[in-house]
C-alpha cells in the first residue's frame, strides 16, 4: 500500500499520514521493571548468558555512546556465536563499523532482527545485500524511546556500557579510565527491559554521579575494558576545511541573522557533522559581535558547544550523548551541563520534550527532493549508510529547521526530483542552504516575506535541482531489487518508507 508520502509499503505495517498526526493518538506506557533485588556481581559475558538464561530468540538492546570505540556489542555477539544461538533480535540504538563481526552472526542466522536509529560499516552492507532473514527498522531517536515505552520493542535483557559503577549498581559514564559522557540513549532501555546488566571496567567505592540508578539494575560484570574513548570522536566531528561547506555555513548563520533569530534567548541544535560545526564556529562570531546570550543548546555535544557554553553564550547545555572528550569533561564539571535521557530529548509523546523549545536546527542530507523530503539513510545506490537519529525529531519539533547540503559532490547531484529513501518528510523541513543557493520551502510563506529584499541567493528548490543538473546532467537511475529489507519507522511508529535489498555485483 501507499503511504501519506506516496511510498510502498508492506501490508500489516502502520502507513505514515503526516508528521502531526500523532497528536491524535492516544500513548499508553508499558509498567517499568525494577530490580526485584540488589544487584548481582557476575564474573563474566558467559555468566549472565547462564542465570537469566538467554535464549534462542531473545531481544538483546544496547547504547551506543562509545560509538566506534565500543566493545560490548561485540562481546555479547561473540558468546551468542559460542554458544549457538539463534534467531535473535539486536536492538542497539546505533551500529558503527567496530560491529563488523555481528556481519558473520546475520548471515549464520544468530541474528536474524535489528532495531536501530543509525548504521554504517560492513553490518550495514551485509544487510543492503539482503543476508538478514527478517526486516531491518530503523527509528529515530525520540521513535526508539517511544516504541521501548509501548512496548513496540520488547527487551529482554539491556547491556548498559558504563565507565564506572558501584557495588550496588549505580553507574556512570564520567568516572573510570575510559569515559564516554552522558549515557542519555539507554534510559528507555533501563526502564523497561526485563532485565538489566551493567558492563563495566571499573567499580568504585562512591561515583561522582549515580546517572544510572541502582534501584533497575540485576546484575553487575566487571571486563578488562569496556570501550575505547577515543572512538566517541568517530566520524565528522571537526570542523570543514572545505571552502565550499565554509560558504555553506557562512551563509547559513548570515541567513539565520537575516531572519532575525540571532537574538537573547536563542535555543539551538545542530548536528556533528563538518559544516554543522562551522555553523556554530560562525554562529559563535555573531553571537559575540551582537553581545547575545542564548538560552540553551542540545543534543550530541561536541567542542564546539562547550566552548560557546563556557564563553556564556547559553545558560545550559542539554545532552544526550558527547561527540568527544571535552564535551565529556564538560558534563563532568558543569552543575548547568544536563544529561538529557532519550525521551526526554524527542520523544514525541513526552510533553514538552526539549527538541520543542528549539528555536534552530541545523542538519545534514545525503539528498533533498523538489517536495524537501530529505534522505540520511542511504545512498544514491541504495546502500544503508547512516539513519535519521534525532532528524526526523529535531526537524519537526524545531520553530526552524535548516538543511544544510552541497549541491553536488563528486559528481552526484544532492537536489533530485525525488530522493531515493524519506527519512525526513519535507513538511518538517523549512530551508535547503547550498553552495549555489537557498531555497525556502513555498509552506513558509512568512520566511519568505522575510527575505523577499535579501541579498542572499534565495532561489525556488527547481530552480536548485536544474542547477544540479548542468553540473552532472541527469544520473541514471541505479535499479534496487524487489525485496524490502527494511523500514524506516518516523517517530510516531508509521512507516514512512521502505529499504530495498541492493543488486550486489
Amino acid at each position: 500500500m501507499k503511504n501519506g508520502v506516496q511510498r510502498m509499503i508492506p501490508n500489516g505495517y502502520k502507513p505514515f499520514v503526516s508528521d502531526d498526526h500523532f497528536k491524535q493518538e492516544v500513548y499508553q506506557k508499558i509498567e517499568k521493571v525494577y530490580a526485584k533485588k540488589e544487584a548481582q556481581m557476575l564474573a563474566s559475558i558467559s555468566a549472565i548468558f547462564d542465570i537469566i538464561p538467554i535464549k534462542d530468540g531473545m531481544t538483546l538492546s544496547f547504547h551506543h555512546h562509545y560509538r566506534n570505540g565500543d566493545l560490548l556489542v561485540n562481546m555479547v555477539a561473540e558468546e551468542i556465536k559460542k554458544r549457538g544461538l539463534k534467531n535473535m533480535t539486536f536492538a542497539p540504538s546505533s551500529i558503527f563499523p567496530v560491529h563488523k563481526p555481528l556481519s558473520d552472526l546475520i548471515k549464520n542466522k544468530h541474528i536474524t532482527s535489528i532495531y536501530t536509529n543509525y548504521i554504517s560499516g560492513d553490518v550495514a552492507d551485509t544487510i543492503s545485500y539482503g543476508h538478514m532473514k527478517d526486516l531491518l527498522i530503523m527509528d529515530t531517536h525520540g521513535g526508539r524511546a517511544r516504541a521501548i515505552e509501548t512496548g513496540d520493542i520488547n527487551i529482554d535483557v539491556c547491556f548498559i556500557a558504563a565507565s564506572a559503577a558501584d557495588k550496588h549498581g549505580n553507574a556512570n559514564g564520567i568516572d573510570g579510565p575510559n569515559p564516554c559522557g552522558p549515557l542519555g540513549y539507554i534510559y528507555p532501555d533501563l526502564y523497561y527491559a526485563k532485565h538489566k546488566v551493567i558492563v563495566t571496567d571499573t567499580i568504585l567505592d562512591k561515583l561522582s554521579s549515580n546517572d544510572i540508578d541502582h534501584s533497575f539494575v540485576d546484575y553487575i560484570i566487571k571486563v578488562s575494558q569496556i570501550g575505547l574513548s577515543t572512538g566517541i570522536e568517530s566520524g565528522t566531528t571537526q570542523m570543514t576545511k572545505d571552502p565550499i561547506q565554509l560558504k555553506i555555513a557562512k551563509d547559513t548563520v548570515n541567513l539565520v541573522k537575516e531572519l532575525g533569530l540571532i537574538k537573547d534567548g536563542l535555543s539551538f541544535q545542530t548536528g556533528a557533522g563538518s559544516t554543522s560545526i562551522a555553523v556554530s564556529h560562525f554562529l559563535k562570531g555573531e553571537m559575540v559581535k551582537q553581545n547575545i546570550k542564548g538560552s540553551f543548546a542540545s543534543g550530541g555535544i561536541t567542542k564546539s558547544l562547550t566552548s560557546m557554553f563556557e564563553d556564556q553564550l547559553f545558560d545550559d547545555l542539554y545532552d544526550v550523548q558527547s561527540f568527544d572528550l571535552e564535551a565529556v569533561e564538560s558534563y563532568k564539571k558543569n552543575k548547568h551541563h544536563h544529561l538529557m535521557d532519550a525521551s526526554q530529548y524527542a520523544n514525541p509523546f513526552y510533553k514538552d520534550n526539549i527538541a520543542s523549545k528549539l528555536d534552530i536546527v541545523i542538519l545534514g542530507a545525503t539528498e533533498v527532493d523538489l517536495n524537501f523530503n530529505v534522505n540520511v539513510t542511504t545512498s544514491s545506490t541504495h546502500k544503508l549508510m547512516g539513519g535519521s537519529g534525532g532528524h526526523s525529531d529535531t526537524a519537526y519539533e524545531s520553530k526552524l529547521t535548516i538543511i544544510t547540503t552541497n549541491l553536488v559532490k563528486s559528481r552526484i547531484p544532492f537536489i533530485k526530483d525525488h530522493v531515493e529513501t524519506i527519512s525526513t518528510p519535507g513538511t518538517s523541513v523549512d530551508i535547503v542552504v547550498t553552495e549555489r543557493g537557498i531555497a525556502v520551502n513555498p509552506r513558509r510563506k512568512d520566511l519568505l516575506e522575510k527575505l523577499k529584499d535579501s541579498l542572499l541567493n534565495i532561489t525556488p528548490i527547481e530552480s536548485l535541482y536544474q542547477k544540479a543538473l548542468d553540473i552532472t546532467y541527469k544520473p541514471e537511475p541505479i535499479k534496487h531489487k524487489e525485496r524490502i529489507i527494511g523500514l524506516i519507522r518516523y517517530r510516531d511508529g508509521s512507516i514512512i518508507d521502505s529499504i530495498y535489498e541492493v543488486d550486489h555485483k
